[in-house]
């Protein structure tokens, strides 16, 4: 599961506006009619991608000096990744070709514009406008959602096609908001054709578009208005569309690096602490600013997807110096008003915060930071108000720390403290960051600073060593995160990536064993547990091979399974020859057993019963995969309560397993449940385990907030070790080894994403090796104690003389042992022969009064009895007379 700050701040808006039915939107403004179109589109195999521009106006267009521009945005983002400036001109009724650099020969022959040959252009899950200064006049594709892989299907689709737009189409779509369909006004055809690209056949010949009035004029010497005023108290600008002329200094610039295509300016302010004093300036190729630099900027103020921005039609630096106001201070939490009426302004962040999420550090550059490590609301509250509650307490305990830059797998990476990331120069969740400084902005739906330096760093969270679960066996539960042996053999088609889960090449796979099989042989159990290996049959038997060429010929061998179930993956486990053997055949858990286990939801569970070879005794495993949260259920709803889709299904689950192991597989209460079982501690699927007798290690063992996982920044488990009663007797240890979930996925295997310097940053090394901890789990199965303790009973004296039938004072003298070290004494018989008058007395432990009677025989008993109930026995005689 991949999580994202940026679904972050989305599922908790969810939280917030679903109740009132609430969707925000912000449309583009329209373009005049007979502006730009796009006339033919291509997404081909390899860097085959261009777009063709065609020109239905009764005039020429200079693309330069109009401002136009192509923009692309990535995977349902809101905001431009890439923005390419046009250049030269487009005549009436003709049109413009922009290819990619590494285009083949065909389309670089009809290219007016051609980008850099390692530009990635756009995929078929991208969207792509035209835009003239700032304002879209047509796109292909829906800006803000993402399609999964592509628009459309067959040939008629975005993805590894063309597109080419019908003859009566005369005006471009000019709402990038609405629902995209190519099967409307477009045909497709076969990937990588090219037969028409170069020509439009168009129906079509309007009037050029009337320019609107030039609008105001940068003047430094003019009277500028607040930047409060254009900003307002409120979430938008109370004066969109409307043209200004501010004034200020600038505070972050982002002009011609970074690609955001602009600066920010920051005035002094207009009394009023609801408005903020800084606001975005959008001026793709315009006059260039530096930080400091006192500016005058005339233009239209805009809402782009929540950010207030002003597209510059005019900008004067002012001359004279100016003064770059001290840096506002923002705490967390603060709500969105409070950022509100700092957005755009020039902030630090005081506080010494936790690096909260990272897994988007590597492809956009961005992490969390957190006010303390945030906890998961289902780990540590119940489903319902509380999780509520607390899922948007941790929103306003979080904010983005970007890089400045809106390139995707950008090089570097930039360490939070300014410095370049490198293995020796790295940060894991946990850590800690101070002072951070930039400018407060808001892209992707959520609140970031965009640094202007570098933030103070320290090691919070080091790199722990294995833990010490004690015990004489081990076993852990691994997420091997789509361990799978067949590769993709077209990694650049997403349509089979639901069978090919894994690496996309050779180099991928060795890449991806290699930190597998480090984390596995350091952990070294006796017993893993595997989740999301490939359902192939042979998977599993690759990587025990691969984990023996490490750590020994023959020291792994699977539960041979064959193909289980349907999904692509499955759950195996492997364990020690040496030290185990199984006991019978594998079990499953499916619908077979019982009905409420849904076989098209779980994975089937897999049940193993082992016995010790050193000392015979058994235990079962259970290996389970319960279905994730991610996609919906329609028999089991998300029902807002913070537990995520399906969560009454994975409880059916969980009930129908835990009385299957009660009442037929582990009536000795010897079974451990092991696995992903997609639910976090305080959730209905849990509770059902507890009820079923079972007992949570980590909780028991870690406490409340143990975790082996991290999503949107936020702490928690999915990954569990649950005992039944007779096995926790001998559970010695557990705990999650913390080598996955706080670690960066810049240094996982994955080169999807990456230039060849991200690629580097790789190690053969356990450290994100999945994007789960391990949990481990130490077990002490000792031999049964069948040895006798000894005992050995002497009396002082043990000869009573003369016989003058008083009664006299005896010490008994009692040593007992065991090879166990815990044994009891107990006093347990005492005879008299010899006289029928003979008589005695206990006056405490050890300590006994006889009758000195004539030929009287007095004999002692002590019993010693040692833990595991084995007892021996000693008698002593006191006899009277010499």
């Amino acid at each position: 599961m991949s999580p994202s700050p940026r679904r972050f701040a989305a599922a908790v808006a969810a939280l917030t506006l679903a109740a009132a039915g609430v969707v925000a939107f912000a449309a583009p403004a329209a373009a005049a009619s007979g502006d730009l179109l796009i006339s033919e589109y291509v997404e081909g195999s390899s860097n085959n991608k261009a777009i063709e521009i065609y020109n239905p106006s009764t005039a020429s267009v200079n693309l330069a000096t109009t401002g136009y521009a192509l923009q692309q945005y990535s995977n349902g983002s809101a905001s431009a990744g890439l923005t390419i400036p046009l250049t030269g001109s487009v005549a009436a009724d003709d049109v413009y070709v922009l290819a990619h650099g590494a285009a083949n020969a065909a389309l670089l022959a009809v290219a007016d514009q051609v980008t850099g040959t390692t530009t990635g252009l756009f995929n078929g899950d991208d969207a792509v406008a035209v835009v003239k200064n700032g304002v879209i006049v047509d796109v292909i594709g829906q800006i803000g959602f993402d399609p999964g892989t592509e628009w459309g299907t067959g040939l008629n689709s975005t993805a590894d096609n063309t597109l080419r737009r019908a003859a009566e189409t005369c005006i471009g779509d000019t709402n990038g908001a609405d629902a995209f369909d190519p099967a409307v006004g477009w045909t497709g055809f076969a990937t990588d054709t090219f037969d028409g690209f170069g020509a439009h056949d168009a129906d079509c010949a309007l009037e050029p578009p009337t320019d609107p009035d030039p609008g105001p004029v940068a003047d430094c010497a003019a009277t500028p208005v607040t930047i409060g005023s254009v900003q307002g108290s409120g979430a938008a600008s109370p004066i969109q569309g409307q043209n200004v002329l501010i004034k200020g200094v600038v505070v972050g610039d982002f002009q011609s690096t970074g690609g955001y295509d602009g600066y920010y300016v920051q005035d002094g302010g207009d009394g009023d602490t609801a408005t903020s004093d800084g606001i975005f300036v959008y001026a793709p190729g315009g006059t260039a600013v530096n930080v400091g630099e006192s500016v005058s900027v005339a233009g239209a103020v805009k809402e782009q997807f929540g950010l207030t921005e002003i597209v510059a039609a005019d900008v004067e630096v002012c001359p004279g110096g100016a003064t770059i106001p001290e840096p506002t201070p923002l705490q967390l939490p603060a709500t969105v008003e409070q950022r509100e009426a700092l957005e755009g302004m020039y902030v630090t962040l005081p506080q010494k915060l936790a690096i909260g999420e990272t897994f988007e550090y590597g492809r956009f550059g961005t992490i969390t930071l957190t006010n303390g490590r945030l906890d998961t609301p289902t780990a540590v509250v119940e489903p319902g108000a509380a999780a509520v509650a607390l899922a948007a307490a941790n929103l306003d305990n979080s904010i983005t720390l970007d890089d400045g830059r809106s390139t995707q797998n950008p090089d570097p990476a930039i360490h939070p403290d300014g410095g370049t990331f490198t293995l020796e120069h790295s940060f894991r969740s946990g850590d800690l960051v101070q002072n951070a400084t930039g400018v407060l902005d808001y892209r992707f739906d959520v609140w970031g600073v965009q640094p202007t330096e570098g933030a103070d760093f320290t090691v919070g969270n080091p790199r722990p060593e294995l833990p010490d679960v004690g015990g004489d066996l081990k076993i852990s539960s691994f997420n091997v995160l789509n361990y799978f042996t067949s590769i993709d053999p077209t990694p650049t088609m997403s349509g089979d990536d639901d069978y090919y889960r894994g690496a996309d090449t050779a180099e991928e796979f060795q890449r991806q064993q290699d930190k597998i099989v480090s984390a596995l042989a350091e952990i070294d159990a006796d017993v893993f547990g595997l989740l999301e290996i490939e359902n192939n049959g042979t998977a599993v038997q690759a990587l025990a091979d691969a984990l023996n060429a490490r750590v020994g010929e023959g020291t792994y061998v699977p539960v041979t399974t064959g193909v289980i179930g349907t999904d692509a993956i499955a759950t195996a486990i492997i364990y020690k020859p040496a030290s185990v053997a199984p006991v019978g055949a594998h079990l499953l858990m499916t619908s077979a057993i019982d009905p409420a286990w849904s076989d098209e939801r779980n994975r089937p569970g897999l049940t193993q019963r082992f016995a010790s070879t050193e000392t015979g005794e058994e235990f079962v495993v259970s290996v389970n995969h319960l279905k994730s949260k991610g996609s919906a259920c329609a028999e089991s709803p998300d029902l807002g309560d913070g537990q995520g889709n399906c969560s009454a299904l994975r409880t059916a689950a969980a009930t129908a397993l835990t009385t299957w192991l009660n009442t037929t597989v582990a009536t000795d209460g010897r079974a451990i449940v092991i696995g992903d079982l997609n639910s976090y501690d305080h959730e209905d699927a849990i509770d059902a385990f507890v009820a079923g007798g079972f007992t949570d290690l980590e909780k028991q063992f870690n406490g409340e907030h143990a975790y082996s996982y991290v999503f949107d920044g936020q702490l928690g488990y999915l990954d569990y070790a649950l005992a039944q009663p007779a096995l926790l007797a001998d559970v010695s240890g557990a705990s999650a080894w913390h080598i996955n979930a706080d670690e960066p996925s810049l240094i996982d295997y994955d080169m999807s994403f990456k230039l060849p310097a991200q690629d580097a940053l790789w190690a053969p090394d356990p450290y994100r090796s999945s994007d789960h901890d391990p949990v481990i789990v130490g077990l002490n199965l000792t031999p049964p104690d069948t040895t006798d303790p000894t005992i050995e009973v002497t009396a002082e004296p043990s000869a009573v003389f003369p016989p003058n039938n008083k009664m006299r004072t005896v010490e008994f003298t009692i040593d007992a042992a065991d090879d166990s070290g815990d044994v009891t004494v107990e006093f347990t018989d005492a005879t008299a022969t010899g006289s029928s008058t003979a008589h005695w007395e206990q006056i405490d432990d050890d300590t006994f009064r006889v009758k000195a009677v004539k030929r009287a025989v007095y004999r002692f008993t002590w019993t010693a009895t040692d833990a595991a109930g084995n007892s021996a026995t000693d008698t002593v005689e006191v006899v009277v007379g010499k």
